[in-house]
């Protein structure tokens, strides 16, 4: 035990297969991996929060502070397995949750089949009110068809309801005039509005966020206040936090009250992680590439901070194909996120090729090597038959793999169809997975206009190094770090994480004649608001406030965002955003337009602690190679052989030390794959500098 107080703050990720836990004691890092309990999470995190205080030497009394963030309400969107939940809406709009948009994400598909709504068209109620787009009400809200809903909603034993009318982004007065009648009947049942959860244009997004929040919300509240009396049980009394899809943190109050806001909160976590790194390295342009056991993610980081969004899709039903899952409109980290990680299950289409995911093994049974029961071939089991996986060293031990289980399974489900041996077809699993995340770097950074060969890859998860020199080869890039700690990288970042909550609302403001005054209204309001959810986390440091215009020629359909400078409007505001608006115009589609008026249609205002300077990492002289402490056979698929692999122990690496490839990298919770063509070289802040030979 230590005798002096030192910071000591937990962060947790649970992921689909493994729950990461990651501990620092002023500096120093400890860190474990649990499976995922899918009965009841909170044991998975109560179990590696005792095991990584054991090996800090530290109480379970003395953590400060725990920062969480879960994939269960993305996992409870996709499997349809939340409330019992009703939709209230305009009447003459209960439908627009099956209409969708004109968007066919599949062009020429005549049978195309189109994601059932989340709320079935039984569940859907409408009463009698409307406003109109400028927030005017057209039609007074009929309380006798109020009346009647309340009574459905009391009959049908909802649990939850979510409640989305057209115009409320801008007027939600009959939103709140409806919860509050459904609560004084039906106090216990959970309610959402659309002008709380999502107060942004366009009903389709904004009616599909609000009935997300509301079918997940029952169960996030009851995991996370179970959580919280859990910890308090086995003596961790600090306050617990949530991460959010934006990349802040909140309280756990706010996130079980929005939890559609917890949708990316894993996946925002390593976002914030390789923005770290890339701060301590200089790197302005990063490509972060995070391979877990049940999906990969890939976001660009550019001047080290990650893309954001303020929409995004979750749950998409057509080979992960835009347009074909549910929009969700919240502030989010933006990232290409597919099917492809180790617990991704191989099989063979009716094409006779290999395919790989989006289905995943993920903890329960878990892949065949597991021995838990799992009989489909993975990812994880093609790494262990193509050498990447020390069968006796994974998970630092804690999880025996089979080999045999492994081989078992490539020859059922894919071999014996395809007349391949388990190592060909463990050879085309890995090939066509590398080539699926390859492609899908590709794509995003293309849509964003850049060039994949000009980006430094930072990679982590438990899978992302050991993928991640082949994508290398692949994509072009010849550089990539993995930081200490990668194989728990999203955890880390949580502690990395700022305080902080971004307030997004739609409200159309024409320039050519601009109403300054109501303008600074809203933003004061939006600014209390963001400024509301994170107070608790400031400490005594002022917040950092960063407002954002939407905007766009008026008559398009789409719209760019354009950084505020100024706190407040005045008269010559107007012609000021013009300007700085035409100039980023130019700059996303090369030319401006010239005699159309512009306007602004959204608007945004982001609340977050300052995050502490950190020390630029010095340059480090390249040493001399180093022997391995022991060989095996390692296939490389540039080679199309198994080539005799160098295994190092990442512990015993000092700074400057060199490994060249072909060489395996090990360490508790990941395993660096150096193919032929790499080398690493040891920095002074632990990372793997791997660069092509």
């Amino acid at each position: 035990m230590t005798s002096t107080k030192k910071t000591c703050r937990v962060g947790v990720d649970i992921g689909g297969t493994f729950t990461d836990i990651a501990l620092d004691l002023d500096g120093a890092l400890h860190s474990t991996k649990v499976l995922t309990d899918y009965t009841a999470p909170e044991r998975a995190i109560l179990k590696g929060v005792q095991a990584v205080a054991e090996m800090a030497g530290v109480s379970l009394s003395q953590i400060d502070i725990l920062i969480h963030g879960t994939t269960l309400a993305t996992n409870a969107l996709i499997e349809r397995r939340g409330a019992k939940t009703a939709f209230v809406t305009t009447e003459g709009f209960r439908d627009v949750l099956e209409m969708r948009t004109e968007n066919r994400f599949e062009q020429y598909d005549l049978n195309i089949s189109l994601p059932p709504a989340l709320i079935a068209r039984a569940d859907r109620m409408v009463v009698r009110e409307r406003i109109d787009a400028a927030g005017k009400v057209l039609l007074e809200l009929d309380h006798s068809s109020v009346d009647a809903v309340v009574e459905q909603i009391a009959a049908g034993g909802y649990e939850s309801v979510a409640i989305g009318f057209i115009h409320a982004y801008v007027n939600g007065a009959h939103e709140v005039a409806v919860r509050d009648a459904i609560l004084k009947r039906l106090p216990d049942v959970s309610v959402s509005i659309s002008s709380e959860v999502s107060p942004q244009m366009r009903e389709f997004e904004r009616f599909n966020t609000v009935c997300a929040n509301a079918y997940v919300k029952p169960a996030i509240k009851s995991y996370l206040d179970r959580l919280v009396v859990s910890l308090k049980d086995i003596g961790v009394g600090c306050p617990v936090f949530m991460i959010h899809s934006g990349g802040g943190i909140v309280s756990i109050e706010s996130a079980s009250e929005f939890p559609v806001r917890l949708v990316e909160s894993g996946p925002a976590g390593g976002a914030i992680f390789a923005a770290d790194i890339a701060r301590r390295h200089g790197l302005d342009t990063v490509l972060s590439f995070d391979m877990g056991g049940t999906t990969a993610k890939i976001c660009l980081i550019e001047n080290q901070v990650p893309k954001t969004a303020k929409t995004f899709e979750v749950a998409r039903t057509y080979r992960f194909r835009k347009g074909s899952g549910m929009p969700i409109s919240i502030p989010v980290v933006e990232m290409v996120e597919i099917g492809a990680g180790g617990g991704s299950i191989a099989s063979v289409d009716g094409m006779r090729q290999i395919r790989v995911g989006p289905h995943s093994a993920a903890s329960e049974p878990g892949p065949a090597c597991y021995g838990r029961g799992g009989k489909n071939p993975t990812v994880t089991d093609a790494d262990l038959i193509l050498g990447k996986l020390d069968p006796d060293n994974f998970a630092g031990g804690a999880i025996p793999l089979s080999i045999d289980a492994s081989r078992t399974a490539m020859t059922d489900d894919i071999g014996s169809l395809i007349g391949l041996d388990p190592e060909g077809a463990a050879y085309g699993t890995c090939e066509m997975v590398d080539e699926n995340m390859a492609n899908a770097g590709r794509v995003h950074t293309v849509e964003n206009g850049k060039n994949i060969s000009d980006f430094t890859m930072i990679t982590f998860g438990g899978a992302g190094p050991l993928h991640a020199a082949r994508l290398c080869e692949k994509m072009g890039i010849s550089t990539f770090l993995v930081p200490p700690g990668a194989g728990v990288g999203s955890a880390i970042g949580f502690l990395r994480a700022p305080f902080g909550y971004e307030a997004v609302r739609s409200s159309v403001f024409n320039l050519s004649h601009f109403d300054y005054a109501e303008a600074n209204r809203l933003l004061n309001s939006m600014g209390n608001e963001a400024v509301g959810f994170v107070e608790g986390g400031l400490e005594a440091a002022a917040p950092i406030i960063e407002r954002t215009l939407f905007m766009r020629y008026a008559g398009q359909g789409w719209d760019i965002p354009v950084s505020l400078a100024s706190e407040r409007f005045d008269a010559s505001s107007a012609a000021t955003i013009s300007a700085i608006f035409q100039t980023e115009y130019e700059r996303f589609f090369g030319r401006a337009i010239e005699g159309l008026d512009i306007e602004i249609v959204s608007w945004s205002v982001k609340a977050s602690s300052p995050l502490p300077p950190v020390e630029r990492v010095a340059s480090v002289a390249e040493g001399s190679v180093v022997e391995p402490h022991t060989r095996r056979r390692l296939f490389e698929a540039s080679q199309g052989a198994y080539l005799d692999a160098g295994i190092h122990d990442r512990e015993t690496l000092k700074p400057g030390d060199v490994v060249s490839g072909p060489a395996v990298i090990v360490e508790r919770e990941t395993s660096s794959v150096l193919t032929s063509s790499f080398k690493a070289i040891v920095q002074n802040d632990g990372c793997l500098l791997i660069t092509r030979q």
